[in-house]
This record gives C-alpha cells, sequence and structure tokens, in this order.
C-alpha cells in the first residue's frame, strides 16, 4: 500500500484551558469555590488577596503611603524623650501572649448560659462543634457506668447498647445477642439479657432499646400516672390494635375498646404525647449554614439583586513579584514567573466571569418570579432552563451549572435557583400554571379541610377546576405524596 498525504478541512470544538477554569469555577457551590481559591492562593505565589480596606482609606493610602509610618515614629520618639525618672514599674508586667491564646474561653456556667461575665458570647461555641461519636451511645454509655453492675451484667449491657440505633430502636436479636455473648461468657441465659434490656429501657430517654413502636409506646404509658383517665384502654390500644390506629380505622377501633367518639379521641390524644422516636431526643445532627451567592431586595418599589462578595475575596496579582518579570529572559525563574502570573490573571478573569454569569442569571429569575417575591408561592410562574437560556442567549447546560447548589437570599427565605424552575399545566382560559403553584394551593386546602370529613383527591381536582386549573387525579396524587400528605383516609380525624 502506498502512503499518500491528504489534506481535509473540518470544524471541531476545541475548549482552551481557561475555558475550562472558567466552567469548573462556574459549577462550584459557594462553599467549594472558597476552598478552590484558597488552594489557588496556596499554589501560585503571584496571586494575593487585597487588603479589605475602605474607599476612602485607599484614596488616603494611594495618596500619602508613608502618613501613617511618619506618625508612628513620631509617637515613637514621644514616648522615648519622656522623663524616665518620673516611670515606674507597674505591679504586674505585659506578656506577649494570654490565657485565651493557650487555652479556649469555655465558659464555667451551663450550655443554656449564652454569655459570661465579661459579656462575651459563647452560643455558637457549643451550636457548631461537630461531634465524631454518637451522642445517643455515648449517653447511654455514661448510664451505664452509673448503674454500679457486675461485669458480666456490664457486658450484656454494651451488646444491647451497641444494637441500639439513632432513634433509639434495638434492631437486633436477643437471641443474635446471645449467640454472641455465650462464646466469652457460656453462663448467661436469656433471662439475664432480658433483664438488662428491662433496665436499659428505663434508661434517659424513655424507652430506648425497644424492639417495637407498640413497645415503645407501651413503657411511656405504663410510667403515667394510675389514676390518668382512660390509661388502661390506651395502653391497650398500643399493645393490641396499633395497627388499626395507623390505618385509621376508627369504627373497629371504637368496636374493640368499647368507646364512643368522645372517649376515642381522649384515648388517641393521650397516646400522642408519648414519643415513637425516643432516641432522636438525643440530637445527633448539626447545625449546616447555607452561604448565598445573592442577595434579592427590594429598593423604591423595584427588586435588586447583589453578588455576596463574601463568598470570593477580591484577588490581584502581586506587583512586586510581577515587576521582576523580563520579556528577553528565558531563564527558569523568569519562565516560573511568567507563567504564574498568566495563570493568576486567568483565575481572576474566571472569577469575574462567574460572577457577572451568576449575576445575570439572578437578575432574569427575579424578574420573571416577582409575583412569587410579591405574593408567595401560589403566584410562582411556569419556568424551564430553556427559558432562561433564550434569553441570555446562553446554552441551557450553562443555566443547568449556574444554578445548581446556587442560592439567592430573598424575604421568603434562602432559596437553591432552581426552585424557582417548574413544569407547567393547562388552565381553562389557556394559560399556563406552575406546579409549585398547584402543590401550594394542594397544601392550602388541605391545611383547611374539616379533619372528621377530609377532601379526596377527586374532590381536589374538582375545587382547582373551579379555579380554571384543569389537572387529572392521579397528578394530584403524585403532587401529594412528593409533599409528604396522606390520603383521606389516613387524615380523617375524631377532632
Amino acid at each position: 500500500m502506498k502512503q499518500t498525504l491528504q489534506l481535509k478541512i473540518g470544524q471541531s470544538l476545541t475548549m482552551t484551558p481557561q475555558l475550562q477554569q472558567a466552567i469548573r469555577l462556574l459549577q462550584l457551590s459557594s462553599i467549594e469555590l472558597q476552598v478552590e481559591i484558597q488552594e489557588t492562593l496556596d499554589s501560585n505565589p503571584l496571586l494575593e488577596q487585597e487588603d479589605n480596606l475602605s474607599e476612602v482609606q485607599l484614596q488616603e493610602k494611594q495618596q500619602d503611603p508613608n502618613k501613617e509610618d511618619i506618625n508612628d515614629i513620631k509617637t515613637s520618639a514621644d514616648t522615648i524623650n519622656e522623663d524616665r525618672a518620673k516611670q515606674t514599674l507597674p505591679d504586674e508586667l505585659e506578656v506577649d501572649s494570654g490565657w485565651d491564646d493557650v487555652y479556649d474561653p469555655t465558659p464555667t456556667a451551663s450550655i443554656s448560659q449564652t454569655s459570661s461575665a465579661n459579656g462575651e458570647d459563647f452560643r455558637d461555641l457549643f451550636e457548631n462543634q461537630a461531634k465524631t461519636t454518637d451522642e445517643l451511645y455515648d449517653h447511654l454509655i455514661w448510664q451505664l457506668d452509673c448503674a454500679h453492675l457486675t461485669e458480666t451484667d456490664k457486658e450484656i449491657g454494651l451488646a444491647l447498647i451497641d444494637g441500639i440505633d439513632e432513634r433509639g430502636y434495638l434492631t437486633e436479636s436477643l437471641q443474635d445477642i446471645h449467640q454472641g455473648l455465650i462464646k466469652e461468657y457460656p453462663d448467661v441465659e436469656m433471662d439475664e439479657i432480658e433483664a438488662m434490656l428491662h433496665l436499659i429501657q428505663h434508661f434517659d430517654p424513655l424507652a430506648v432499646g425497644s424492639r417495637t413502636p407498640s413497645e415503645c409506646m407501651k413503657i411511656q404509658l405504663e410510667q403515667y400516672d394510675s389514676t390518668t383517665p382512660h390509661l388502661k384502654k390506651a395502653i391497650a390500644l398500643v399493645d393490641h390494635y396499633l395497627d388499626y390506629l395507623a390505618k385509621n380505622d376508627i369504627a373497629v377501633l371504637k368496636r374493640r375498646l368499647q368507646a364512643n367518639d368522645a372517649e376515642l379521641a381522649e384515648i388517641i390524644k393521650l397516646i400522642q404525647t408519648t414519643n415513637p422516636h425516643p432516641g432522636q431526643q438525643i440530637s445527633t445532627t448539626h447545625a449546616e449554614y447555607i452561604k448565598p451567592d445573592v442577595y434579592v431586595s427590594k429598593v423604591k418599589g423595584q427588586w435588586c439583586v447583589k453578588i455576596n462578595q463574601d463568598n470570593a475575596p477580591r484577588l490581584k496579582v502581586n506587583e512586586t513579584y510581577s515587576k521582576l518579570i523580563k520579556r528577553g529572559d528565558n531563564s527558569e525563574q523568569n519562565n516560573y514567573l511568567r507563567n504564574n502570573v498568566q495563570e493568576a490573571k486567568w483565575f481572576i478573569k474566571s472569577l469575574q466571569s462567574r460572577n457577572d454569569t451568576l449575576l445575570r442569571v439572578a437578575t432574569s429569575i427575579v424578574q420573571r418570579q416577582h409575583d412569587y417575591l410579591e405574593h408567595g408561592e401560589e403566584a410562582m410562574k411556569p419556568m424551564v432552563l430553556r427559558d432562561i437560556a433564550e434569553e441570555l442567549e446562553m446554552h441551557e447546560s450553562t443555566i443547568s451549572r449556574v444554578t445548581t447548589m446556587k442560592f439567592m437570599h430573598t424575604p421568603r427565605g434562602v432559596l437553591e435557583f432552581k426552585y424557582f424552575f417548574s413544569s407547567h399545566v393547562g388552565t381553562a382560559d389557556g394559560g399556563e400554571c406552575s406546579a409549585t403553584a398547584i402543590r401550594a394551593i394542594i397544601k392550602k386546602l388541605v391545611a383547611a379541610e374539616t379533619p372528621n370529613k377530609p377532601l379526596s383527591d377527586n374532590k381536589i381536582a374538582t375545587l382547582l377546576d373551579d379555579q380554571g386549573i384543569n389537572v387529572a387525579r392521579r397528578t394530584i396524587a403524585k403532587y401529594r405524596e412528593s409533599m409528604n400528605i396522606p390520603p383521606s383516609n389516613e387524615r380523617k380525624r375524631l377532632f
């Protein structure tokens, strides 16, 4: 085969490193962006953060940069020229470190106390500390240690506590726990394990270690005063007929308990005072804060959008190092400086491009959804990514990157950009209604319904049709399930 050369003309998409960097920064959340900026500052010596000075301070600094230095020198000279004979040695000499530099300023008061004697606020000190261990587990172990048990009973208690999940339920069977213990303690019997379980179930929180919701609520009810009205029937209900209560089968409950509507309502109220998930009383969750990317506020009747400058500090190229670059020098040091200054400029430009794109997309969303900001969810308009992409002359993939994990601080809360996008449903007059608005209307109708006669999906569809919104019953059921609203037969209540 003869080798030949051929020339072909074609088009292909090539992404430059600058474009790749801009796209990568665009899809980062605010927290990820701060990490990326810090890593870039650490790796690039020619990139630095600008000082947070006001415009007046910057102007004074530019006009007379040595003004502060001269004043400092003058003050120091005046101090030195004072009459040394009149100076006395203080009782306590100042040191170059303080107690707080070594030890954290933890208050000695209780956690509920929000400030110390000197006025310092320690609320965040306890609120934001992340725990590396299970708080419920530690709480139970502490009570087990205080019970003064034998070594065998303590090992049984440890095995039981290991099987308790975050809800407070024992997820392992007593037989499995027994099989795991007889290898090291062959004399352990099931009666001992059951006795230790009974002890743990009366630890704080009460009923922790229960095996079923029925057992959990029964243990809590048994601690009530025996003279409590309807207590025996409440215990009988959770012990034998809890499934009927879950199905809201009122007729069967009235027949089995031999109670009328008023008595059954009081029994159910008594059961509702118990906690079916006792482990959740010992919180294992911690506060997670979201930093909004933009702020939305109403100024003089107009909705304004502003970028949150705290998420991305102002960066600049280090002038001292950049002046050392020589054009005709191809040495290794000069090339290193030249490459880093170019990367620093690209990074600053990519950050600026990200902010500009965020601002444009957020402004477009606010202009389209200003009715929601004024009146609430029921005024939400249908909107998809294509609408914003066509208005801003961008690709849908770019809009998707901008709206993912980006948050907007509005008078109605901190909302993700994606929240404002929803599908549409046709109305009787040929218009469109947002799916978010329909969910809000359904939630409003369910909240206002009569407890003993809740609205069915067909009835909700009829009420929406009267408002000019044509929605099928299956669509109503889908929206209702997405909001965790049970069907009408489970929402029926006696009171």
